[in-house]
């Protein structure tokens, strides 16, 4: 029995398996599928990313150069690795981001190879017995130092990397410089090498399909203000509606849930107004182009987020309401849901098409209108103990509206600003010449005095004359001919 139990389980193991080994192409096939369906998402959701792949691999084919090409290989020897590192940590994938990096390695690296040298010539002037005892003094002094100044908010987010990079170069320099006797050559190949891989990196990423962070800061924004108005547009049908449509539903669904996203932009607008600073001007940015006014828009737009996420709770919940009390303040809330989203959506298009939001002001003029219809039909309501309850969930939900109508014209301040500041175009106005109105008659009015001392007005009416001067005088007759 013991001898039939080994053989069943060996047959059953090896059933087991040979069904592992045939399930395994199917399974690659699949696995490989799915890769491939993942690459190809990646690269159609934003095409940049392909052509941002290509312009590394081309930048790391040419400082590979460097050591490919024998008559550069011996100028620069060992330390044209330096350059392919520096393009490997360099490249980023907007223009701002490359510049960021690029600048602060170069400038921190020549800072510290210039301190650590003469660091260097001080500690031997010190003796065989004072050089360590200087140089690591150095060293610590200066890393503490730099150090600590990254725990500064502004150097965090400019100058971070800089800052890294100049301890780390520096602490190479001095301490290896203690053991190195070519110590200028060495530094001056690691400093060239370096500058042409920044160098390269700059150049192809400004010149090869550039990427500007300044310009999807200025989309996100657009975008962020467009997502609230339709989260307003939809909200006032959808909390007044009488009768449901799941289709209707379903479509609203996924528009009322995008002010969600604008909850959660505050790291990439930060992000991308960092990044901006660092860019020069191109199209419609100038050099100085005020992108901390973008940073005071988005905050804005996500404190109204908040309000509209307070006001999203009292969508698809089974409170009891008065169906009186929300008849009577239906059309002033539906009205403030429509010409907040037509304020939010016009100052979005503002914002795309550079021109000033003077569209959008007699939508913030009708808001003020109809918060005063809206307290009117709130202070005309009956409250006793019996429909207190139903009463006050509606008067939140308009409450919270008033609240979102001062945020959108706080939007609007903030949008007038940034368009004087950025100078954006005026809006032409249609310029309509108004045409001359016709004379239908002509005539001579001469006063009457009759025998009873009354006065009286006589209008001698003459015949309409619709002809031109220009004809008028060709046909008077001439009297020198006559």
């Amino acid at each position: 029995m013991d001898i039939e139990s080994a053989t069943q389980a060996r047959a059953g193991l090896l059933a087991r398996w040979g069904s592992l080994i045939k399930a395994l192409p199917g399974k690659f096939k699949s696995k490989v599928i799915n890769i491939l369906k993942n690459i190809k998402k990646i690269g159609k959701d934003d095409p940049r990313r392909v052509t941002h792949s290509l312009k590394v691999g081309i930048a790391l084919t040419l400082v590979s150069l460097l050591y490919y090409w024998r008559l550069l290989y011996d100028g620069f020897g060992v330390a044209g690795m330096w350059a392919v590192l520096t393009v490997v940590v360099v490249f980023e994938f907007t223009v701002g981001g490359t510049l960021s990096r690029g600048l602060n390695r170069g400038f921190a690296t020549l800072l510290a190879g210039a301190l650590g040298v003469g660091g260097q010539h001080l500690a031997t002037l010190c003796g065989e017995i004072g050089e360590p005892i200087v140089l690591g003094a150095l060293v610590f002094f200066l890393a503490a130092g730099s150090t600590f100044s990254r725990f500064f908010p502004k150097i965090k987010a400019r100058y971070d990397y800089g800052v890294l990079i100049f301890i780390l170069t520096f602490s190479l320099v001095t301490v290896s410089g203690y053991r190195v006797e070519r110590l200028l050559e060495l530094a001056h190949q690691r400093l060239s090498t370096i500058l042409i891989g920044g160098a390269t990196c700059i150049v192809i990423s400004l010149c090869v399909c550039p990427v500007w962070a300044g310009e999807d800061l200025h989309k996100l924004i657009a975008s962020n203000l467009e997502k609230l108005a339709n989260y307003l547009e939809g909200f006032g049908g959808e909390y007044f509606k009488c009768s449901e449509d799941k289709e209707v539903e379903r479509k609203n669904e996924s528009v009322l849930l995008g002010y969600k996203n604008v909850l959660n932009s505050k790291a990439s607008e930060e992000s991308l107004a960092n990044l901006a600073r660092w860019e020069p001007g191109h199209g419609r940015f100038r050099l100085r182009h005020p992108w901390k006014q973008y940073l005071k828009i988005g905050q804005l737009a996500r404190q109204c987020a908040y309000k509209i996420e307070a006001l999203d709770s009292y969508l698809n919940t089974n409170i009891l309401v008065s169906l009186e009390f929300k008849a009577k303040v239906q059309g002033s809330c539906t009205k403030i849901c429509s010409e907040s989203s037509q304020a939010l959506k016009l100052l979005s298009s503002s914002i795309k098409t550079m021109t000033e939001p003077s569209d959008a002001k007699s939508h913030v003029e009708n808001l003020k209108t109809a918060i005063k219809e809206l307290n009117g039909a709130l202070e005309s309501a009956s409250l006793d103990d019996k429909n207190l309850l139903a009463i006050v969930p509606v008067s939140t939900v308009a409450s919270i509206l008033i609240d979102i109508t001062k945020s959108v014209e706080k939007i609007y301040e903030s949008v007038y600003e940034l368009s004087h500041l950025a100078h954006f175009k005026g809006v032409e106005e249609p310029t309509v010449s108004p045409e001359k109105p016709h004379l239908l008659h002509r005539g001579i009015i001469n006063p009457v005095v009759d025998a009873d001392s009354v006065h009286h007005v006589e209008i001698t009416i003459q015949e309409a004359n619709t002809d031109s001067p220009e004809k008028e005088n060709a046909q008077a007759p001439n009297p020198a001919k006559e």
